[in-house]
């Protein structure tokens, strides 16, 4: 059977607007909607790198605590939770090269 979710931990974890701390979550395979839908949107229009922040919140499935995970959770991310979220992400869905 496909695994088509997988579990993660961030290295320092979102911090919410209420001071709680969230690393543990789930991320789901990417579909090709994911990838397609971001390119409609104005904000990735006026900047493409800001796909990557709408990509993330279609398929980080959960969160901690948190009831959903939106563009603006994604955006308040630490540089080194992003950066690992980036790598994850194409480490499930196989984009990386092979050596």
């Amino acid at each position: 059977m496909l695994q088509t979710e997988f579990e993660f931990t961030l290295p320092k974890g979102y911090l919410d607007a209420d001071g709680n701390l969230h690393r543990k979550g789930v991320m789901r395979l990417s579909r090709a909607m994911d990838e397609i839908i971001p390119l409609r949107d104005p904000r990735v229009k006026s900047n493409p790198a800001y796909a990557t922040v709408i990509i993330l919140s279609r398929v980080i499935t959960r969160l901690g605590a948190l009831e959903e995970v939106t563009p603006a959770v994604v955006e308040d991310f630490f540089a080194c939770d992003l950066s690992y979220l980036q790598n994850f992400y194409r480490l499930i869905n196989e984009l990386e090269e092979e050596n």
